[in-house]
């Protein structure tokens, strides 16, 4: 739970940062040219590397951090410039299959950075110990986010592709 909190509120002030139209412009060009060419396995990739930085202890929940209040931005972005976005929840594009399944992996992953953290550095935990249970979350994590990517992209195919104008 506590990954999953810190994710969301990150996403959540990032989502609130108003961004000028000139900046919210480039900022959706940027995440366009990104994903102009991505499919299922380009959507698993990048959330699995993203994922996987956030098991570091320590550096995974600053990951966390700036990956929810980057995602928060996009978000911003296309709701400054986008009408049809001008009074959506951003927390509502979360409130998807793909989007929960993305949020608990990462919360998944951020909670283990801290109770590594926690663990290993503050109780003296042998690192041994916690091999297997950070194993064991690696691969829950890659599973959940395989298929999250492909429902996604099931769901973007299902909408007509990433013609985002």
């Amino acid at each position: 739970m506590f990954g999953l909190i810190v994710f969301l509120i990150s996403y959540s002030i990032g989502s609130t940062i108003k961004l000028s139209v000139e900046d919210a412009e480039n900022l959706k060009k940027e995440f366009k040219d990104k994903i102009k060419d991505i499919d299922q396995f380009g959507i698993f990739l990048n959330n699995v590397k993203i994922a996987l930085s956030m098991f570091i202890p320590g550096f995974g929940i600053g990951m966390g951090i700036f990956s929810g209040i980057g995602t928060g931005l996009v978000f911003s972005a296309f709701s400054t410039t986008e009408k049809i976005l001008e009074n959506v929840n951003p927390l509502s594009i979360l409130v998807t299959p793909f989007g929960i399944l993305e949020i608990i992996a990462y919360g998944i992953a951020i909670s283990r950075s801290s109770m590594l953290i926690y663990e290993n550095l503050i109780k003296k935990i042998s690192w041994k110990n916690s091999l297997k249970p950070v194993i064991i979350e690696i691969i829950i994590v890659v599973v959940i986010l395989f298929a999250a990517a492909i429902i996604e992209w099931i769901m973007i195919d299902q909408l007509g592709g990433l013609n985002i104008k």
